[in-house]
């Protein structure tokens, strides 16, 4: 984090004025960060970055003015003297140029003035500024950008400039010293330095051969390219006496030319005709919070609005002269229902804030909040969601979090040492494949011995054009050479080992049980969530993993007891797609996947191999997940061909299914959301994207959205019952409801109520969604038991009498 002197550092009376250098910002954000997207389907991911920077800066600097300075997308002068200016890079995607086009809306809002000019860079323009302040010794400058090319501007602590080192965190703020201590010679010769080594970014040839080695050298004992050019033709002897080969000699001589047009193109200009005036009030006076937060939540900036909070908060005096507001009242009970009911409204406010619920009610009243979310529930049709399952839901949660679940400590313990030995034993053997040691956790070190060390083929390459050491690029590569499932063990073990077998013995309280905090309105599906730590993704795919599930046990005297939803998600999209064959699959008590391998194999039941059922099983989860041919072929190990051929077949056969597909994406760009059989939405705004990558996600997501947002409702229904009937019955502690994982409820149960137990709580399961809903499709549990949690024994589930 960059080091900012504050004011006291400087006179009284100095004003900070920031520039910002917006293109290079944005198009470092935009190459940083992940393709994020608004509500409304926008790209966004730079706008992002470009609103944490600005915030950051804010933050950090405290300017006192703020000004922005822009590209214009015509030529500049520098293209007209050389063609092949910033020739070498690549053509802008549609969706930066349309991130550019926004971000003035941005900074509007962030009453933040625009200087630009035509023929003219962005550099050009914050020179121009810098020149034209130079004699108010009144004014510090710091110019914000997101690469080094302004450092030519740098003027003792006058004009500094506060830019990225990498990522968009790691900020450094460079001073004159700063700029000496780095490149060996102060900020005015880097314009000679380039007009040696060339720029590649920006395709600035400089002298061929010379390069950032012999560059720095020459300025270093020379200074700029005068100074050079003066000494060898004053003394060509002496030069090369100095330290510099005959070589590079000639290569100065016959490249003079070369250097002085690229340090031309280096140069920035500060003679651009624009008349700059500093804002006549402080950017604190003219900013309105309001304003930014209703940009930042039409942006889905939610986190960036919360922060705006703490920087812009009353406690940086921003408006001094407001008057303090007065705290309202609400109760937590109706702030609880504001909170659940704007989830409903728009899923993608998971978790939402007392903030949030202001900014969608345009208002700064919670009461006022709160009578609007309920109105427009019920206008939805959202408010039987709201009162038979979230609200009911509730009490249910915290109770589990309250009872939590016994771990085995010793068990862990153990667990860790023989895992740390494994651990290290891999260590051995992949620094053994490797021809020596590095640090497995890097992936520069591990991308460098694999793909150039190692000589394998393979790995995408990263936006810093490093080979990408990603789970699923080692996963292509698992044939190539031992030190890959070496690799991918490791990463597991050590997985396991930081994220639950040594780090739950720290979480344990005092009754040496784990409290887990369930988060019912964590997810834009519906379904459940937990935190701290998070049960939902205990491992179970492998052994190593499901060795984890070991530690949790029931207390003496107690067994656990779980209920496990069988194939909910296929079960429900037969009912959502009403497809005959699925339907009469399941209500036939027959196995799913053999019916599906069967008919796209075109064999009989009872000719369907072990191989074949796999097949339809990866198949069938596939369809419902949005799986293409290319998954499915890496997903089953097949040739994209036959995958290709079983997913027409599947499609030809299961007419219903695929007309259901059909139905759900027309539904979604009709509307914007998909709902759930109990009427739950899920916002997928992104349909009507202009970008056809944020198109297709939506699609995906339009056909499964509902089929887990219905299996999470169905189990919500049964969290609720059970805990009726509990209650009801005065069960309470002898059966206590302790983790909900996805599909799965698993209860602590006295010992000698297990077998009461079982049957009343696999009706309830199976009883969550009505018949009419079900629409002759059963839905039906499976229930084991055990001291542990991972060496449960499937149960009776009859019903004494």
């Amino acid at each position: 984090m960059a080091k900012v002197p504050t004011k006291k550092t400087v006179k009284k009376e100095t004003k900070r004025l920031v520039l910002l250098d917006t293109h290079a910002i944005i198009h470092r954000a935009y190459h940083a960060l992940p393709d994020f997207a608004s509500p409304t389907g926008e790209p966004t991911g730079a706008l992002y970055g470009l609103s944490a920077m600005l915030l950051k800066m804010v933050a950090e600097l405290k300017p006192d003015y703020i000004v922005a300075a822009y590209d214009l997308p015509k030529p500049t002068y520098r293209h007209e003297a050389f063609v092949g200016y910033k020739g070498t890079r690549a053509k802008i995607e549609d969706d930066l140029v349309r991130q550019i086009e926004r971000s003035r809306d941005v900074l509007k809002a962030l009453s933040i003035p625009l200087y630009e000019c035509e023929g003219f860079e962005a550099d050009d323009v914050l020179g121009t500024i810098v020149e034209q302040m130079k004699k108010r010794d009144d004014i510090e400058i710091v110019i914000t950008s997101g690469d080094m090319d302004t450092l030519q501007l740098v003027d003792g602590n006058r004009v500094r400039v506060f830019t990225l080192r990498k990522g968009m965190h790691d900020t450094i703020l460079y001073g004159e010293k700063d700029v000496q201590a780095r490149f060996g010679f102060g900020p005015k010769l880097l314009p000679d330095y380039k007009g040696l080594r060339g720029d590649p970014s920006d395709n600035i040839p400089g002298i061929a051969g010379i390069g950032e080695k012999t560059a720095t050298t020459l300025v270093t004992t020379f200074g700029s390219l005068k100074d050079i050019y003066t000494a060898l033709k004053k003394d060509e002897q002496k030069v090369i006496a100095s330290g510099v080969t005959a070589r590079t000699v000639k290569l100065l001589q016959e490249g003079k030319e070369d250097a002085e047009f690229s340090k031309m193109l280096a140069t920035i200009r500060r003679d651009v005709p624009i008349s700059f005036v500093l804002p006549e009030k402080t950017w604190s006076e003219s900013v309105d919070t309001s304003v930014v937060t209703t940009l930042f939540t039409e942006l889905g900036f939610r986190s960036l609005t919360a922060r705006l909070k703490e920087h812009f908060g009353r406690s940086e005096k921003l408006f001094e002269d407001a008057p303090e507001p007065v705290k309202e009242i609400i109760s937590a009970r109706d702030l609880e229902e504001a909170r659940l009911g704007l989830w409903l409204l728009n899923s993608d406010m998971t978790s939402p804030s007392e903030e949030d619920i202001l900014a969608y009610a345009k208002t700064e009243s919670l009461k006022v909040a709160h009578t609007k979310i309920v109105a427009d529930l019920h206008k939805e049709g959202l408010t039987p969601l709201l009162e038979t399952i979230e609200k009911p839901l509730t009490p249910v949660l915290t109770k589990m979090t309250d009872v939590g679940i016994r771990l085995d400590v010793e068990y862990l313990k153990e667990l860790s040492r023989d895992y740390h030995s494994e651990l290290d034993a891999l260590a051995r053997r992949i620094y053994q494949h490797a021809g020596g040691e590095f640090n497995i956790n890097s992936p520069r070190q591990l991308g460098d011995v694999l793909f150039e060390k190692m000589g394998l083929k393979g790995g995408k390459k990263t936006s810093t054009g490093q080979r990408s050491t990603r789970e699923s690029e080692l996963q292509k590569l698992v044939d190539a050479h031992p030190i890959i499932n070496e690799i991918l063990e490791y990463r597991e073990l050590q997985k396991l080992l930081s994220t639950y077998i040594d780090a739950f013995p720290s979480l344990i309280g005092e009754d040496g049980r784990l409290h887990t905090t369930f988060m019912q309105m964590g997810t834009t599906t519906g379904r459940l969530s937990s935190q701290n730590p998070n049960l939902q993704n205990i491992p179970i795919r492998t052994e190593l993993g499901r060795a984890v599930r070991g530690a949790f046990v029931a207390e003496k005297g107690y067994a656990l007891v779980a209920f496990d939803y069988s194939q909910i998600e296929l079960r429900i999209a037969a009912i959502m797609s009403r497809d005959e064959k699925l339907v009469k699959t399941f209500h036939e008590g027959g196995d799913i996947h053999t019916t599906v391998a069967a008919e796209i194999f075109g064999v009989a039941p009872e000719d369907v191999t072990v191989d074949m059922r796999r097949t339809a099983k990866v198949i069938n989860f596939g369809i419902i997940y949005g799986m293409g041919a290319n998954a499915l072929a890496a997903t089953a190990k097949m040739s994209r061909s036959d995958a290709q051929k079983y997913l027409a077949e599947y499609e030809k056969t299961f007419v219903g299914l695929r007309e259901y597909i059909s139905r759900a994406k027309g539904e979604v760009r009709k509307k914007g959301y998909t709902e759930t059989l109990f009427g739950r939405r899920r916002q997928l705004s992104a349909i009507r994207s202009p970008l056809p990558f944020m198109q297709a996600e939506a699609e995906r997501q339009a056909v499964n959205a509902p089929i887990q947002g219905t299996s999470a409702d169905i189990i919500k229904v049964a969290m609720i019952r059970a805990d009726e009937y509990i209650t009801k019955n005065n069960l309470s502690p002898d059966v206590r409801l302790v983790l909900q994982i996805h599909d799965e409820l698993i209860f602590e149960v006295r010992e000698d109520s297990v077998s009461t137990i079982v049957p009343v709580m696999k009706e309830i399961m199976e009883t969550a969604l009505s018949p009419e809903k079900a629409g002759g499709v059963p839905v039906l549990t499976e229930a084991s038991s055990g001291k542990r949690w991972s060496e449960m024994k499937r149960v009776s589930t009859k019903l004494k009498v």
